[in-house]
């Protein structure tokens, strides 16, 4: 999916709805931040760690994922069981 970065999912711990991502270097393994559902736009959105830096390509990939995943999210259960 992308060159630089990866995401590890988590599946929701008991009680919770929405899943969360690791974003991680493919390079040095460091953990850029996390991907969460953000409740107040109702979407997932990426939380970045402290003194981290993206350039267009890394960005793009993140918001690409998030879009996806959040589309996945809002489809009605009745259609993902098809």
């Amino acid at each position: 999916m992308s060159k630089w970065i990866e995401f590890r999912h988590y599946s929701p711990k008991s009680g919770q709805k929405t899943s969360l991502w690791i974003v991680r270097s493919k390079q040095s393994g460091a953990t850029l931040g996390v991907i969460k559902w953000f409740g107040s736009w109702r979407k997932y959105s990426f939380f970045p760690s402290d003194s981290t830096i993206f350039e267009q390509d890394c960005l793009r990939d993140i918001a690409n994922f998030i879009e996806e995943k959040t589309k996945e999210y809002k489809i009605p259960v009745n259609k993902k069981e098809k």
